[in-house]
C-alpha cells in the first residue's frame, strides 16, 4: 500500500518512478526559473518581458501536447488534435 504513493501515478502515465522523478524535477526547476524571471520583470519591466510566457509555453508543449501525441500514437490512432 505504501509503494503505491511512489509508483501509481508514474505508472499511469507510462513512466517508472525514476523517469518521473527526473521529468518532475526538470519541470520544477523550469517553473522556478520562470517564476524568478516574472518577479524580476515585475520590478524592472524592461527585463525578461517574454521569459515567463516562454517557459509556460515550453512546459505546456512537453506536458500536454507531446503527451497527447504519444498516447494517440501508442493507441495506433492518428494524431488529429495537433498538427
Amino acid at each position: 500500500m505504501f509503494a503505491r504513493f511512489f509508483t501509481s501515478h508514474p505508472a499511469s502515465i507510462g513512466e517508472s518512478y525514476f523517469q518521473h522523478l527526473v521529468h518532475a524535477l526538470g519541470f520544477g526547476f523550469a517553473m522556478l526559473t520562470g517564476a524568478a524571471a516574472c518577479m524580476v520583470h515585475a520590478l524592472i519591466p524592461g527585463l525578461f518581458a517574454k521569459t515567463g510566457s516562454e517557459v509556460v509555453a515550453r512546459l505546456h508543449g512537453r506536458m500536454v501536447v507531446n503527451r497527447i501525441r504519444q498516447s494517440d500514437d501508442a493507441a495506433g490512432q492518428p494524431c488529429t488534435r495537433h498538427p
